[in-house]
């Protein structure tokens, strides 16, 4: 269900409005700024994937229209931050986001490039499927380390828990993720 103001954003989008960018900058400006910072080092980097996240988002809507501008939002920012990642670095890359990436394909996608299955409609359908059986911290840890790309220390820091309940609960969630997806024929 969309909040009053994802309403309001996603009207003012598709009517054209130049208060919709206005908008999506106070509600969702520091969100973006934070995942996108989660991928780059730069600040200037960061702030230029922003903007294009704007204008991602402003010739996206309409016609899409989200179910969740939130999670939207975040996606097209963190592909943008990936997209800036690679081409700045080359064959280099940001340690910390490749450990996320690369543990998440440990879990999700044995034998296959991350980037390629995670295009796969059938996998996304199953994986957001599992997810909303999850419980409210279980879901938000494992989203907050594999699409938001924060680190255990900042998600601990996030929920008030130990670093030890953060990663065990990491554990879990992706273990449990894992026999999910077997069982629905993913392996």
């Amino acid at each position: 269900m969309k909040s009053n103001s994802d309403s309001e954003i996603i009207d003012l989008l598709w009517s054209r409005s130049d208060d919709a960018l206005s908008k999506l900058k106070e509600i969702y400006g520091s969100l973006c700024r934070h995942v996108a910072g989660n991928v780059l080092l730069n600040a200037e980097d960061v702030e230029e994937c922003v903007n294009d996240t704007y204008l991602a988002v402003w010739n996206a809507i309409p016609p899409d229209r989200p179910q969740k501008l939130s999670s939207y939002i975040c996606k097209i920012t963190k592909n943008l931050a990936l997209k800036k990642l690679r081409y700045n670095t080359a064959l280099k890359r940001n340690p910390a986001m490749n450990v996320s990436m690369t543990e998440a394909e440990d879990f999700i996608f044995a034998d296959t490039d991350l980037e390629k299955a995670a295009l796969n409609k059938e996998v996304i359908i199953h994986i957001n499927t599992f997810l909303k059986k999850l419980s409210f911290n279980e879901r938000n840890i494992f989203l907050r380390k594999y699409f938001v790309g924060d680190s255990i220390a900042q998600i601990s820091e996030l929920f008030s828990f130990s670093e030890s309940k953060v990663k065990t609960s990491l554990h879990r969630t992706k273990n449990k993720l894992s026999d999910y997806l077997v069982k629905k024929g993913l392996d």
